[in-house]
């Protein structure tokens, strides 16, 4: 009987050492997810990843927000955002609204815009 006592107390232990190594990893590991989304990224990291060809060159981005948006380029950011690079471009049009339009920064996409307030 003591023998089927300590094994069965033995798994126990191991279930519950087993359980926290998990819980531990898996915070872990969400946390660092968590800690670079929305990592903006700094101008001599943008200009290694244009040259490496990683992402498309800013002005091409420029270029297609005041030809589908005419009017004044404000201000640039690129980002890793949601396990992509995404330029976010901000411009006032003629009619005096500022829109932030949001580009996959790899494949030149248009991925959303918004009206500031």
């Amino acid at each position: 009987m003591k023998k089927t006592a300590n094994r069965s107390c033995s798994n126990q232990k191991a279930a519950l050492r087993g359980f926290f190594c998990w819980a531990l990893l898996s915070l872990s590991l969400g946390w660092a997810t968590v800690s670079y989304a929305g990592r903006d990224i700094d101008q001599d990291e943008a200009l290694y990843l244009v040259e490496q060809g990683v992402v498309k060159p800013l002005q091409e981005f420029l270029d297609d927000a005041l030809e589908r948006f005419p009017g004044r380029f404000l201000e640039a950011e690129l980002e890793w955002d949601d396990g992509r690079y995404v330029y976010e471009l901000e411009i006032v049009t003629k009619a005096h609204r500022v829109l932030e339009l949001e580009y996959d920064a790899v494949t030149g996409k248009l991925l959303d815009v918004d009206e500031e307030d």
